[in-house]
């Protein structure tokens, strides 16, 4: 029996169903000529994409220590004493950094805070936090020095093989950019004295959190932005205060925060954090080099190896051990 089209024809007949019927047939003849290969069979160098990976999510499992019953309100997250020994220790020497710089800075660190010219101090002790002290070099201050320019040449330092600390911010991808972009965000303001600065009025805790947030330029990571704002406050080149973590971002710190204050809501890891640091009478800043330190399970120094062992003590106290 003849079929018939939409058009009122028979289809064998039809100018327009025919070529449509006829680009499917050999549309269907060269699938069936097309040997059947797996995936696997066809790349078996590739390897399958891991289980903790959904749609572009990566779900990062960090390591803990095995839970011994330990429980503290302050660090609700932690479940076992010997992180709770592990943070203890970490803040005891990111504190005694702190107190180093207040006291008696070594290396470039001494060289910015006796610097004259402001400009040139600023310029070098973001050189310094971009890039990153060396951890376990007799020099942490080498690469650094090798590379760094003045403020006033306008120069900018040739990043190309310079050696990067374990908290460096610099992408080599990015070439100098992020240091372009810093000089531009200076510039704009008249000077990096007039950034730090800015409103003469306000008090170091909101001239802190102000300057963050304006520093939140193009590879400037998180990190680098406070530890700069935290090494020219106890430097003393500026009136600077932490008045939080200011968790701005995913970074190593927040998620260690995550972990340690058991919950995600960043107000209420702010407010912990806080809690934890009155109890132990700890500076606030001290948390933001620890918590990462905590996570890694090493200490990351800064150009800075000391430890305050009163500090620890109060934190093990605060902690219930």
């Amino acid at each position: 029996m003849p079929r018939f089209c939409r058009h009122g024809t028979a289809i064998e007949s039809c100018p327009i169903c025919r070529v449509n019927i006829e680009t499917a047939e050999r549309s269907a003849a060269q699938r069936a000529k097309r040997p059947t290969v797996s995936r696997r069979a066809s790349n078996p160098g590739r390897q399958r994409t891991p289980a903790r990976t959904r749609g572009g999510l990566t779900i990062r499992h960090e390591s803990r220590a095995e839970d011994d019953g330990f429980r503290s309100t302050l660090a609700p997250g932690l479940r076992s004493t010997p992180d709770a020994e592990r943070l203890a220790e970490a803040l005891a020497r990111a504190s005694a950094r702190l107190g180093v710089l207040s006291t008696d800075p070594p290396g470039l660190y001494a060289e910015v805070r006796n610097e004259p010219d402001l400009e040139e101090a600023s310029w070098l002790a973001l050189l310094i936090t971009y890039l990153g002290p060396l951890d376990g070099a007799d020099d942490p201050f080498a690469s650094v020095q090798a590379v760094r320019t003045t403020w006033h040449g306008e120069a900018l330092p040739l990043l190309r093989e310079v050696a990067l600390g374990s908290r460096t911010s610099h992408d080599p991808a990015r070439g100098d950019a992020t240091l372009r972009a810093y000089r531009r965000w200076a510039q704009r303001a008249g000077s990096q004295a007039a950034a730090f600065t800015a409103d003469s009025t306000w008090t170091p805790q909101r001239r802190f959190e102000r300057v963050f947030e304006r520093l939140a330029l193009p590879g400037l990571q998180r990190r680098a932005r406070y530890d700069l704002l935290v090494t020219l406050g106890a430097l003393d080149r500026y009136p600077l205060s932490a008045p939080s973590l200011l968790l701005s971002e995913d970074d190593p710190v927040s998620r260690a925060a995550k972990r340690v204050f058991g919950i995600g809501d960043r107000l209420t890891l702010e407010h912990r954090a806080q809690d934890l640091a009155s109890a132990a009478a700890v500076p606030i800043e001290a948390f933001d080099l620890a918590l990462e330190c905590w996570a890694r399970n090493e200490w990351i120094s800064l150009g800075v190896d000391a430890r305050d062992d009163a500090v620890l003590v109060r934190v093990l106290a605060a902690l219930g051990r």
